[in-house]
């Protein structure tokens, strides 16, 4: 067996979730009275992990994104991943809005959290290892004490933990 234990923190989107939200959130704008004659489109980029809303004023712009919001609750996705960006005139007098979706950690995220272990005074050891940071410790006790401050520090991007032997 084993000395040490380990346990990985990433941060990682499901996209067929995503896309998942994203067809219902369009259904629901369609059928939606108030809603259903701003033509608004919601398109997922997952090379650049974006998603598109086009529409025609702000009221529509704001309920679409309040209708993906709910649809990514409900599809058990994190409202953390989502940093969407101003909107912006579009033609014909439109609106658009890019929202970034935020998958992997950053390195000043990891560095944040490799941080707070270290404060903790846990006899573990994380590093950083691309876009994950890896956590190691002969205690399992250790490891869900980890684990356990991570999900109690308020973090603005989503986390998730695998590879936990």
């Amino acid at each position: 067996m084993a000395k040490n234990s380990s346990f990985d923190v990433v941060s990682e989107i499901d996209f067929q979730e995503v896309d998942n939200a994203i067809n219902q959130s369009t259904k629901e704008i369609i059928q939606r009275y108030d809603l259903k004659d701003s033509h608004t489109t919601l398109e997922l980029n997952k090379k650049d992990k974006l998603i598109n809303i086009n529409t025609k004023d702000d009221y529509t712009l704001r309920a679409s994104y309040d209708i993906l919001q709910s649809k990514f609750i409900k599809r058990g996705l994190s409202l953390k991943s989502l940093k969407p960006k101003d909107a912006e005139p579009a033609a014909n007098g439109r609106l658009k809005q890019v929202i970034e979706l935020q998958s992997g950690i950053s390195k000043d995220n990891a560095k944040h959290i490799t941080k707070l272990i270290k404060e903790s005074k846990l006899k573990v050891n994380a590093q950083i290892m691309d876009e994950t940071v890896r956590v190691q410790g002969p205690d399992k006790d250790d490891l869900q004490a980890v684990i356990k401050l991570i999900k109690e520090a308020d973090l603005d991007f989503p986390v998730q933990f695998t590879n936990y032997k």
